[in-house]
């Protein structure tokens, strides 16, 4: 049986379905303290579930952060799950030394009263998988057989094996919407409505909380989607991958109304890319219905395509996503 390290400090209590759940699997929850490459909390507790098993996308690491609360035996948790959720919470273990501050920023909101309560899952990429599991598999099977060669010729240096590619997203949506936050809503105290449950990344993991909020509207009540990848792929010239995601989008937004929709970008680095495919997507949501109450897009000149500059803007985002009602 591999380490188990429960750490109660400042835990005022732990419901029995949850401690029994820690003794039966191979968990950690750390406060104040990194062992192992397992990220150093400013504030709240870290859950870390070590080895997922799905039967969708094989085994998976999530980390699961709660803010503290004044009384966590009565409150409620929101809930927001996060791609590429390695990169939260503490930038001595991610390997660019950068992190988004998530428990720092989500922790000040609670306290300020801004946001309620919020549970973060943040679930790791799948390494060599990312950039197959994150491109949006109905944009790709529904492209002409020209185009998928395109997109197969140049989205291969980033798939399984470097050597093909695949589109895998759809079995990466299953795993969390009939895997992942079934076992959340029975573990931990959530708020299991579509209104308290929301997905975000960046780059593609902003491509895929996009394609997530189409495809399941009735389990994502809002979508943040930072510096969003709109080439699918690196190469910019004749790709026709922005026209085929606007095509996808166009038929399975959600009728506007019970769905918030949050975009941003930068014109810095790989953000210098995407002003003009986001002003087309802008368009289209517009066109649909979406409106200043259920989507934004906001532009940060100057910033650039990382962690550093996301973190600047996460705190605003989730505020406008999710603010205390």
């Amino acid at each position: 049986m591999k380490m188990m390290l429960f750490t109660l400090k400042r835990i005022r209590s732990v419901p029995l379905k949850i401690f029994f759940f820690l003794l039966s699997f191979q968990i950690l929850v750390l406060q104040g303290q990194s062992t192992g490459g397992i990220p150093q909390v400013a504030s709240g507790v870290l859950v870390r579930w070590q080895h997922f098993d799905s039967k969708y996308i094989g085994k998976r690491t999530v980390d699961i952060w709660r803010p503290f609360v004044l009384d966590d035996t009565v409150v409620a948790y929101s809930v927001l799950y996060m791609n590429d959720g390695q990169m939260l919470f503490d930038s001595n273990v991610t390997w660019n030394h950068q992190e988004w501050k998530v428990d720092e920023t989500l922790q000040a909101l609670i306290n300020k009263g801004k946001v309620p309560p919020t549970m973060v899952v943040g679930i790791w990429n799948g390494g060599s998988k990312r950039h197959s599991e994150f491109f949006p598999q109905k944009v790709f099977e529904n492209m002409n057989a020209e185009t998928r060669q395109w997109c197969a010729q140049n989205g291969r240096n980033y798939s399984v094996g470097g050597d093909s590619f695949s589109a895998l997203s759809d079995n990466y949506l299953k795993f969390i919407v009939e895997e992942l936050k079934p076992a959340i809503d029975s573990l931990f105290f959530v708020k299991k409505d579509p209104q308290n449950t929301f997905i975000g990344g960046s780059s593609m993991g902003g491509l895929i909380s996009m394609y997530a909020m189409c495809e399941y509207p009735q389990v994502f009540g809002g979508a943040l989607c930072f510096s969003t990848h709109w080439p699918g792929v690196w190469k910019v010239e004749d790709n026709p991958i922005p026209g085929e995601i606007l095509g996808y989008m166009n038929e399975h937004l959600p009728v506007p109304g019970n769905n918030k929709w949050y975009f941003d970008l930068g014109n810095q680095t790989l953000d210098a890319l995407y002003p003009g495919i986001q002003a087309q997507v802008d368009s289209q949501l517009h066109k649909a219905g979406f409106n200043e109450t259920n989507w934004i897009t906001r532009f940060f000149e100057g910033d650039d395509h990382s962690e550093k500059s996301w973190s600047r803007r996460f705190g605003a985002a989730y505020w406008w996503l999710n603010p205390q009602r």
